[in-house]
């Protein structure tokens, strides 16, 4: 909090700081009668009419009166806490988006509304790299009615911890009582390390550039295969690999120096065997073999297995990304 040479707090910030990175302090009569104080560190989406909304990196948002401050002041962007390479959101973004495309698109402003007849999310949600070039209302009517017409429901995927223009986003959204259902971290790491991993499990790992029907299976999340197939082939250079016996699979896409792991998934009667992690590192080796150096995943932060996993690889959060439902 900002305290003057006199030892007084000061609200050191204003409407016009909207959009930036702050730190405020503001206090509340508890319980007991007593003020209390709480502090919130986030993006300034909004400051209107006496209230201030701040998105912190998680995707919540806080509502606090102006009234209500003691102390606050613009901070620095939050340092990455990252261990792999240097990235951009806005790399990332791309390389994401490149790595799992949906069957059909169509762009509104920076906007891409995305559509794979249901499978998955990350395919069926549009993509917001910018603006929509129109107001924001009129923007999400459109979106919800393109959606309505595939009989689909209305998503937007959104990031936190990477850009203040989509953390306002998200806040903007909630506002309108879009609501986040599900929520993952864009994960960045060393892919060389990957590849130099012993793995334990015993029997050796198959590398196609299509899935077969065991893959599928053992993937799971499918309820029309041909779909499913026409987006998982899809991206720049991409292998699926499978360990003998159908115990384990996984996808990589390598594009440039980016290798991205994504659809790993392991027989629940063969957990905690290494498996997961002899298919990534077989998966690395190809990546290598075919130029890449950095490697990125996706994991959904309710998934602590999966987490775990990635932590012991070298993998750290870059930044969170929310699927935000329609309004029913």
């Amino acid at each position: 909090m900002e305290i003057t040479a006199g030892g007084l707090l000061e609200v050191r910030i204003t409407p016009a700081d909207v959009g930036k990175r702050v730190s405020v302090r503001r206090v509340e009569t508890g319980l007991s009668g007593s003020p209390e104080f709480t502090d919130t560190v986030g993006v300034l989406t909004s400051w209107t009419e006496g209230v201030l909304l701040i998105t912190k990196k998680d995707g919540r948002s806080v509502r606090l009166l102006e009234s209500s401050l003691v102390a606050g002041k613009v901070v620095p962007p939050a340092p990455a806490r990252r261990r792999g390479p240097a990235a951009s959101f806005e790399e990332l973004s791309r390389i994401t988006a490149r790595s799992w495309q949906p069957l059909e698109s169509e762009r509104l402003g920076g906007w891409t509304l995305r559509a794979a007849r249901g499978f998955t999310r990350r395919a069926n949600s549009v993509l917001p790299e910018g603006g929509p070039g129109i107001p924001l209302d009129a923007a999400l009517a459109r979106v919800t009615s393109w959606y309505a017409e595939r009989s689909l429901p209305a998503y937007v995927q959104a990031a936190t911890g990477a850009a203040g223009t989509q953390e306002m986003l998200c806040a903007e959204l909630e506002r309108r009582g879009w609501v986040s259902e599900a929520s993952a971290e864009v994960r960045t790491g060393a892919l060389a390390p990957v590849g130099d991993v012993d793995a334990p499990a015993s029997g050796s790992v198959a590398l196609t550039r299509v899935p077969d029907e065991d893959w599928l299976g053992r993937y799971g999340r499918v309820d029309d295969p041909e779909v499913a197939r026409r987006v998982l082939v899809a991206g720049p250079s991409v292998w699926f690999a499978s360990l003998e016996g159908g115990r384990a699979v996984g996808r990589c896409v390598v594009d440039g120096r980016w290798a991205g792991f994504a659809a790993v998934a392991v027989d629940p009667a063969h957990r905690r065997e290494g498996l997961a992690t002899a298919v990534m590192a077989a998966l690395a080796r190809r990546a290598l073999e075919e130029g890449a150096s950095a490697a990125w995943l996706q994991v959904e932060t309710d998934n602590p297995g999966a987490l775990a996993l990635y932590d012991r690889l070298g993998f750290a959060a870059h930044h969170a990304y929310h699927h935000y439902r329609a309004p029913r």
